[in-house]
């Protein structure tokens, strides 16, 4: 009995030894590492003995796998990865066959890592006259853009980052946008505006685009100053000419920016702004002829219709973007018996008499200057309009005149001929000029004047259904003892009945055409 109870104990205590030695073991044996790595993604390191990697996997914050591979330990992303980010990594070991019975064939490890951020120090810079200017960064970079420029030898990683901009007295300030990246395998920062002004020069202002230049309709405006915004401008801000709706925001202690809203600071105005004791000036681009051809026809401007290729614009912004790069469609004349010489009038892209005639024509319906230029006034009523689906409803007319005796002028609307009357054109010694253009003066009655041919002149007052449409040319009544030959000095003249019957269809913008 006794010989049976020293064998227990004893097996027992070696069991227990065993046990305390794998456990030991366990704990003590050398295991995987997942630590920052300062050119990688991540560092795996693996003490003697502790096996070898079977698989690395990478997962972003949503769960999605991160293509990656592993080199002489170093985790190296396969893409892109944006600066921080929060990442997974998970690593398995297999564990030598000889100690794996005891410690586990396998161990897996995990560790969140985030990407590093490319963070510049300061963003008001003071060079002296000569050097370079220079970004200082709060970590090493890797790569670096200044405007459209990437800069060249960074691969190992700098903090410190000439932009390869020397500061003199006739580039005494400036500033530029800045990209970055700590890793060659980020994608690059924002950019972010430094500005630099040279130490003791006169220049105390710098501005975001630069003065004179393009400014775009919904662009930001930033003015950087050499001192606090509250020593140069105390409690006011920048006066904005014209009047644009938006809002100043100061983005620190120099920096002053204006974001438009609605339909941004206009297209093709001027625009200004008066600090004091000084005043900055940028021009914004027009519209592009294209789109100001597709407004109006979807506004039933002109005799053609257009079709979007996709889905029109539905907010200032759009309307916008569409205004400086015309989205693709097609044209379409709305009438099949539309005017041979009205349809040669007529190139998409390009402006001409028929454009023009509709410029006016919208001019006149909004109150404004029918002068037949598509200003700033003109693009935001436009753009206005396309949103709110507002369309002419009066439909389209146009007028030509044969000078073949006998003589004659036929109106055309909304695609047929709605009267056809003989009139009179120029005698030769004052003939009506060939051509196309559009009515610019449409009253009911009026004064006519000026010299006759041979050197007299003439007044002649209660002159009705007047719509001027070239120089001292118009259509109107007269009374005559016969219509269909020359006998105006340059108008077309027409009887009264006729005269009355075309007027109301001839309005600021119609075009005319007078034809041989």
């Amino acid at each position: 009995m006794a010989v049976l109870r020293v064998w227990v104990l004893t097996t027992f205590a070696v069991v227990l030894l065993a046990a305390c030695a794998a456990g030991v073991a366990l704990l003590a044996w050398p295991t995987v590492g997942i630590a920052a790595s300062t050119s990688g993604l991540a560092k795996v390191s693996l003490p003697g003995f502790s096996g070898d990697i079977e698989r690395v996997a990478v997962t972003n914050a949503a769960g999605k796998a991160v293509s990656v591979g592993v080199k002489r330990g170093i985790v190296w992303p396969h893409v892109r990865l944006a600066a921080g980010e929060h990442l997974t990594v998970r690593v398995e070991v297999r564990r030598p066959s000889w100690i794996g019975w005891l410690v586990g064939g396998q161990v897996q490890r995990a560790a969140t890592v985030v990407t590093p951020t490319a963070r510049i120090r300061s963003t008001l810079l003071r060079p002296k006259t000569g050097s370079v200017v220079t970004v200082r960064f709060a970590e090493p970079v890797s790569r670096v853009v200044v405007g459209h420029r990437r800069l060249r030898g960074l691969e190992s990683g700098r903090a410190v980052v000439p932009l390869g901009i020397h500061a003199s007295r006739a580039a005494s300030a400036g500033t530029v946008a800045v990209s970055a990246a700590a890793r060659r395998w980020e994608t690059l920062s924002e950019p972010v505006r430094v500005s630099w002004f040279v130490a003791g020069a006169k220049t105390t202002l710098v501005s975001d685009p630069a003065p004179g230049s393009r400014l775009r309709p919904n662009s930001t405006l930033t003015l950087t100053f050499a001192r606090p915004v509250a020593d140069v401008l105390g409690s006011r801000l920048p006066h904005l000419e014209p009047a644009t709706r938006g809002r100043w925001k100061q983005l620190d202690a120099n920096t002053l920016s204006f974001q438009p809203a609605g339909f941004g600071f206009g297209l093709g105005n001027t625009v200004r702004v008066r600090l004091p004791g000084s005043s900055l000036a940028w021009h914004v681009p027009a519209g592009s002829t294209l789109r100001l051809q597709e407004l109006l026809a979807r506004a039933g401007y002109l005799p053609l219709r257009w079709r979007a290729a996709a889905d029109p614009p539905s907010t200032p912004a759009e309307e916008i973007s569409a205004a400086v790069s015309a989205p693709k469609g097609t044209f379409a004349w709305r009438f099949a018996q539309t005017p041979s010489s009205l349809r040669t009038l007529w190139k998409p892209g390009a402006w001409n008499v028929v454009t023009q005639g509709a410029v006016m024509r919208f001019q006149l319906e909004h109150g404004l200057a029918t002068d037949g230029v598509p200003g700033p006034q003109v693009w935001r009523a436009l753009l206005r309009d396309d949103l709110a689906g507002r369309r002419l409803g009066s439909g389209y007319s146009y007028v030509f005149v044969h000078e073949t005796v006998p003589q004659s002028l036929s109106l055309w609307h909304n695609g047929r001929v709605i009267l056809t009357s003989p009139g009179n054109t120029g005698i030769p010694q004052s003939p009506t000029a060939p051509g196309t253009w559009p009515v610019f003066e449409h009253i009911p009655v009026g004064t006519m004047s000026g010299t006759n041919p041979d050197g007299s002149h003439y007044h002649d007052p209660g002159i009705r259904w007047i719509s001027y449409f070239h120089g001292g040319d118009a259509l109107h009544e007269f009374p005559r003892a016969s219509f269909g030959t020359p006998q105006s000095l340059g108008c077309v003249e027409l009887p009264d009945a006729a005269a009355a019957q075309v007027w109301p269809y001839t309005p600021i913008g119609t075009l005319v055409t007078i034809e041989s």
